[in-house]
C-alpha cells in the first residue's frame, strides 16, 4: 500500500500551518518491492504557494515583538536597565520627578525579615541626602522602625507613573523633636499641596539615603 508523500496539514496557535512550516518534514515511501514510478501516488511534496507564505507571514507577526517580549529586550534591552543617580546630586529630571504629586510606597522589615510595604508621601532632600515619611508613632512602619537594631532599618521608598520609576534606599531612624516634626510636615505640604492635620502622635521617619535608582 502507497503511503500519501503530500503536505500534511497542522495548526500553530490556531494558525493553519504546512507540516514543513511546524519546522517537520513528513518522508513517506512506497510499499517493499514496488520500483515502478507508475506505482507511485499522484501526491507530490509542493512548494509553499502564495497562501501558505501568507500564513506563515501572518504566524511570526502575531509573535510579541514589543519592547517587553523577548526580540523587544534583545534589540532595546539598554534602555530598560535601572539607572543609578547620585544621593545628593540628582539629575534635574529625576529630582523634579520626586517634586511631582504622587502616591509612594514604603518598605520596612519586620522583625522576622519579612517585608512589610504600604503608602505613603515621602519628601526628597537632596541637599541633606534625606527622605522623610511623617507617620502616627503607634504605626507598623515605625514599630518595624524601633524594632531593628544597629542604629536604624534598612529601608526603601519608591514610586511610579507610566514608564518613570524612581527608589530611594538608605537607613531610616525616627525622630521625634519638634523641630524634625514640624520641617518634615512643611515638606510634606509643600509637594503634596496641603498642610496635615494637627496630631500629637506625629512622628518623622528619617532616611539617611546612600542609594537612588529610577528612570524619570
Amino acid at each position: 500500500m502507497a503511503v500519501l508523500d503530500g503536505p500534511a496539514r497542522g495548526r500553530v496557535q490556531g494558525v493553519a500551518a504546512l507540516v514543513g512550516q511546524l519546522g517537520v518534514h513528513s518522508r513517506f515511501s512506497s510499499p517493499a518491492g514496488v520500483r515502478d514510478a507508475s506505482h507511485r501516488p499522484a501526491g507530490r511534496i509542493r512548494t509553499l504557494t502564495d497562501s501558505a507564505s501568507a500564513k506563515l507571514s501572518l504566524f511570526h507577526s502575531m509573535r510579541p515583538s514589543g519592547p517587553f517580549s523577548r526580540r523587544g529586550r534583545r534589540r532595546r534591552g539598554r534602555t530598560l536597565r535601572p539607572m543609578s543617580h547620585d544621593v545628593l546630586n540628582p539629575t534635574p529630571e529625576y529630582l523634579a520627578f520626586w517634586r511631582e504629586r504622587h502616591v509612594c510606597t514604603l518598605t520596612t522589615p519586620r522583625p522576622d525579615g519579612t517585608p512589610h510595604v504600604v503608602p505613603v508621601g515621602v519628601t526628597y532632600d537632596p541637599q541633606a541626602g534625606l527622605a522623610r515619611v511623617i507617620s502616627n508613632k503607634h504605626s507598623k512602619k515605625v514599630r518595624n522602625v524601633l524594632a531593628a537594631a544597629g542604629g536604624g532599618a534598612r529601608v526603601a521608598v519608591c514610586q511610579m507613573e507610566g514608564r518613570r520609576w524612581a527608589t530611594l534606599e538608605g537607613r531610616a531612624v525616627i525622630r521625634t523633636d519638634e523641630a524634625a516634626v514640624a520641617e518634615a510636615v512643611a515638606r510634606y505640604a509643600e509637594r503634596y499641596g496641603r498642610m496635615p492635620s494637627p496630631n500629637p502622635d506625629r512622628v518623622v521617619l528619617e532616611i539617611t539615603l546612600d542609594r537612588a535608582m529610577g528612570r524619570a
